[in-house]
């Protein structure tokens, strides 16, 4: 039923995952990076409200189908071996689609038509230490991650099980939850302007489980401007009061990335 609700999660991209590698003995001074960036992410699992649970699966040219706005930057700040990190996540859809539900227990099945406007709001504030400054370098990161879903939903409601009649209903719902999360970062050069990257993250707290495996390349490709590529692999096990989000996305990302 909320395959729409949680949607736009499947382009959400979480951590540092982005961000250039500056070398900690290359100056004391602050040196900053604003990053605009996509993920380009299919998702499935299994998300519900209330007690009602839906399968998900959708590419990503589904949910970009369902796009009606949305923003994601990352902004870094670099001092010697620390590094700051804060991102900022907006996104709303627009859609009516179909979708077949289970209700509290199993008890009862059936199809529904929805109408659904869904925003969703992501910050993250991040902090990370150079733990190795050689050729291949390697930072430790910490982070929270503030996340807030709002739905504005029209439901029709055909049921599989009888007696229960046809229903038709305007629903709203919210949730919001904070998550710690700690991993590693990873570059090595292959060149004086291309690099390798990896990095790793596992937390949990408002969630039961969250992580995110990345696998990419940069490339300088002008003094102080950096474009992005690689692949990202998300992961979700949260359950609260009702909700449930149990989800993966994966798919590549880019972005630019302007050093000053």
């Amino acid at each position: 039923m909320q395959k729409l609700y949680f949607a736009a999660l499947s382009l959400v991209s979480l951590g540092l995952g982005v961000v250039q590698p500056v070398s900690a003995s290359e100056s004391d001074k602050w040196q900053y990076e604003v990053t605009p960036y996509m993920l380009f992410a299919g998702m499935d699992g299994k998300a519900g409200v209330r007690g009602y649970t839906a399968d998900i699966d959708m590419s990503f040219s589904d949910i970009w189908d369902n796009l009606d706005m949305g923003f994601m930057g990352l902004f870094t700040a670099r001092k010697g071996p620390w590094l700051f990190g804060l991102e900022g996540v907006y996104m709303k859809l627009e859609s009516d689609g179909s979708s077949s539900f289970t209700g509290p227990g199993g008890i009862i099945s059936g199809d529904g038509k929805l109408d659904v406007t869904a925003s969703l709001y992501v910050y993250q504030g991040s902090v990370g230490y150079r733990l190795l400054d050689g050729e291949t370098k390697v930072d430790a990161i910490g982070a929270l991650r503030y996340t807030r879903l709002e739905a504005d939903m029209d439901v029709k409601v055909a049921f599989d099980n009888p007696p229960f009649d046809d229903v038709s209903a305007g629903v709203s719902g919210s949730d919001s939850w904070v998550d710690a999360v700690a991993g590693l970062w990873v570059s090595h050069p292959v060149s004086d302007t291309v690099a390798l990257v990896g990095y790793a993250d596992v937390g949990g707290g408002g969630s039961d489980l969250t992580y995110q495996l990345i696998a990419g390349v940069n490339w300088e490709y002008s003094s102080g401007w950096t474009a992005k590529l690689g692949y990202r692999y998300l992961s979700w096990d949260y359950e609260d009061g009702g909700t449930v989000w149990d989800v993966s996305a994966s798919g590549p990302y880019l972005g630019v990335g302007f050093r000053f």
